[in-house]
């Protein structure tokens, strides 16, 4: 006997071209058994990672009539899963999709996109890092990089390699600000290695999980991280068997990408990784 579908709601940009954010997640979602509804909040002709001359076209005037109509159909979700924000207006309305669709038995995952490499985005004022705290509160689980997580907290940064004990303290001030479960990711103790650290907040319990770097920066691996991540999640692993489960599928992706010679502003490889993803979540 089949088990039930689930279904997520995916609140995200998207890219016609270099794959990240929804061109991302629906696949990867999807792939691991789990039904996609979409929410876009931009429709950009390419990701703005490297390229130039992009269109965009903004999508906030249509995330409350979605949400509306969505509740108007009593749609249920088993999560909700956020990404990359444009502004204020749509921290707001996103805030009130949760508010709308939240229950006691599904889950909201927050990534947390805004920061890099110790700077936040050109298109945001640090303000907007208060906006995605108050976001961040209302989520079960976060997924920020070091550089969000010191904005989140109002911290400095500090570029790594890192501690264990700066790792934990970092873990436990994002918990306090209301999540129960923490995704870290960008943790590293030595140049060799790289990956996530995850703090359960109810089991007290940290975890890391790190695999060789690959040299380079490549774009769209955050969002191919948090797909992964909430497949796991939404297939009955522990939050750190998850987290193992995301880095070993990003870091295959890299890997297969850089093998490839793939210009690095088209996004990873993750379409060659997704049969490996399902030997290891079980699913075949």
């Amino acid at each position: 006997m089949a088990k039930r579908l689930q279904r997520i709601a995916a609140i995200h940009d998207i890219s016609g071209f270099g794959k990240c954010s929804l061109t991302v997640a629906l696949p990867i979602i999807s792939a691991a058994g789990i039904e996609v509804s979409v929410l876009p909040t931009a429709v950009l002709s390419t990701h703005t990672g490297g390229f130039t001359g992009f269109t965009y076209r903004d999508l906030t005037e249509d995330i409350q009539p979605i949400t509306d109509h969505w509740k108007s159909l009593d749609i249920c979700f088993d999560a909700i899963y956020t990404g990359f924000l444009g502004s204020f207006e749509q921290l707001d309305l996103v805030t009130k999709f949760f508010e709308t669709f939240k229950t006691k038995d599904n889950l909201i995952l927050v990534d947390p996109v805004m920061a890099d490499n110790g700077e936040l985005y050109a298109i945001f004022s640090p303000e907007f890092a208060l906006g995605m705290r108050k976001l961040c509160e209302k989520a079960d689980i976060i997924v920020p990089n070091l550089t969000e997580a010191a904005l989140l907290t109002g911290t400095s940064y500090h570029p790594g390699p890192y501690s264990e004990s700066y790792i934990e303290g970092v873990l436990k001030k994002l918990s306090a600000l209301g999540p129960q479960k923490i995704v870290l990711t960008g943790v590293f103790f030595d140049d060799e290695s790289l990956g996530a650290a995850t703090y359960d907040a109810g089991s007290g319990e940290i975890a890391y999980y790190l695999e060789k770097r690959v040299p380079g920066y490549y774009h769209g691996t955050g969002d191919v991280f948090g797909s992964a991540l909430l497949a796991a999640v939404l297939n009955g692993f522990p939050l750190n068997e998850a987290a193992a489960v995301a880095v070993r599928f990003t870091v295959e992706s890299i890997r297969k990408t850089a093998q490839a010679g793939t210009d690095i502003r088209f996004g990873v490889n993750f379409e060659q990784t997704i049969p490996e993803l399902l030997k290891d979540l079980r699913l075949v």
